[in-house]
């Protein structure tokens, strides 16, 4: 199962930048600790050193469900302004959100057309009287490459499946970033109430409160007050 990922500040200010980078640290360690392979696909960097406005991760596991439960949703951090000493806001937002309706496109060699030809020199004269150069065309999307470097067939082949699949991954980029534009317009505003975590602090170490957790201490705090009234 691959899922896309995207973790995004939305409008949020640097202070939010600088959250999604730290953010985007424990979610990866966590990832780690649940044997999910993961890989970043984008990211867009934030208005100041170590800081980020969004980023793109492909998430690769048999089962992501559980893992994405505790995530998906609005992250709040609380804290002071490292850049604003003087604000006194010290709740900020940011998302996590899953980017569906994108299908990765696979590279697979076995879909190469191969075509040889004679190299072609400058004025249009044959380099050599053999067929070395080759067109390579990747038949899913229509890319090709034409590579004629060396005297050796072979060789040339092998350049041109490298240089197809880095142009075929460029187009898959491309497609990328306008799925990521259309879900940042869709995520702008990112939702405020009810974060699925809730971190404070800098060091993002292990603090975080899950809604679920939060809402069952709430009700054993609530049981502990009834008993003393009890007892009095």
């Amino acid at each position: 199962m691959d899922k896309l990922i995207q973790i995004t500040s939305g409008r949020g200010p640097l202070e939010c930048q600088w959250v999604v980078a730290k953010v985007l640290k424990v979610f990866l360690e966590e990832a780690k600790d649940n044997k999910i392979d993961y890989e970043i696909i984008h990211r867009e960097n934030g208005d100041e050193n170590l800081t980020l406005k969004s980023v793109t991760i492909l998430l690769k596991a048999k089962e992501l469900k559980e893992f994405l439960k505790t995530w998906l949703g609005s992250i709040c951090w609380t804290g002071k302004s490292t850049f604003r000493k003087l604000h006194k806001r010290s709740n900020w937002f940011i998302g996590v959100f899953e980017l569906e309706g994108l299908e990765k496109i696979n590279f697979n060699e076995k879909d190469i057309q191969f075509q040889t030809t004679r190299s072609q020199g400058s004025g249009g004269q044959n380099v050599n009287k053999v067929n070395t150069a080759v067109r390579a065309t990747h038949l899913p999307t229509g890319q090709s490459v034409f590579v004629q470097d060396t005297r050796s067939q072979l060789e040339n082949k092998k350049l041109s499946v490298t240089r197809l699949k880095e142009k075929v991954l460029e187009q898959n980029i491309i497609q990328l970033q306008k799925r990521m534009q259309e879900t940042w317009n869709n995520h702008l505003q990112v939702q405020r109430g009810s974060p699925t975590r809730t971190f404070s602090g800098t060091d993002f170490k292990k603090n975080y409160q899950e809604k679920s957790f939060k809402k069952q201490r709430n009700v054993l705090k609530n049981e502990l007050k009834n008993y003393k009234n009890d007892l009095n």
